[in-house]
């Protein structure tokens, strides 16, 4: 099996789950640490060519993380391409579990029983907190609806304040932002690298919580330990 993910953390979850069957990466793929495969681009502008020219038997992309056109010319090209969707807890752990039954796994890994245990032993948060999630900045964006990192706060008792909006990465302009006057504003290392230095300042006078942004976004192994460094970020908010 030869496989080539175009997924950050769905490559992790395959060269953690099938070592060897990996043949092709995105250059954001930084995890595990060490990865020697080939790079075949950005998730957004992974190039066609070098990702067939590695003979995969299976492509594995995102619905949201990768670009229609580029899965449909592979698809042209003759490569197989299976693309996952993924909106919450729940439908990470199915998504996974078809993942790797298609990269030919076929003992359940011992990473995968553990964070379905950590999701599934969390108690019920025991007060619930208001937050806005920027993403970016110039442009400001924030978490809109129906996001896997929506899902994860409010699983861990963190509501943020624009789920509803039509938009899923709404553009929001800062003084409404600061309007919105949320518990906390969670901010995350990727996509944008907010730091202590780079983020909490445009918010002055709101708790602001640093979180790891592979904990709060990614799906894979990342998710046995992302309630506990998730609720440690978020307990350590300051403003």
């Amino acid at each position: 099996m030869r496989v080539v993910s175009l997924v950050p953390s769905l490559t992790e979850a395959v060269a953690r789950s099938a070592p060897g069957a990996l043949v092709g990466a995105t250059d954001w793929c930084t995890h595990p640490p060490g990865l020697d495969v080939a790079r075949v681009g950005g998730t957004k502008n992974a190039a066609t060519d070098r990702i067939l020219s590695l003979a995969p038997d299976l492509v594995i992309a995102n619905e949201e993380e990768n670009r229609a056109p580029d899965l449909a010319a592979l698809r042209a090209a003759g490569a197989e391409v299976l693309v996952t969707e993924i909106r919450d807890v729940p439908q990470a752990f199915r998504e996974l579990a078809r993942v790797l039954d298609a990269c030919g796994v076929t003992a359940r890994p011992r990473w995968l029983d553990e964070a379905e245990q950590a999701w599934s032993s969390l108690p019920e948060p025991r007060t619930r907190r208001t937050a806005v999630v920027p993403i970016w900045r110039r442009p400001w964006m924030v978490l809109g609806r129906d996001t896997f990192a929506g899902d994860v706060l409010a699983r861990l008792g963190v509501d943020h304040v624009h789920a509803t909006h039509p938009d899923r990465y709404p553009r929001v302009p800062l003084e409404d932002l600061r309007a919105c006057a949320p518990d906390v504003v969670v901010l995350p290392d990727e996509p944008y690298r907010f730091t202590a230095d780079d983020g909490p300042e445009a918010f002055p006078g709101l708790s602001c919580a640093l979180v790891s942004g592979r904990h709060l976004t990614w799906y894979g192994p990342s998710l046995a330990e992302a309630p506990r460094v998730l609720g440690r970020a978020l307990r350590a908010a300051r403003p």
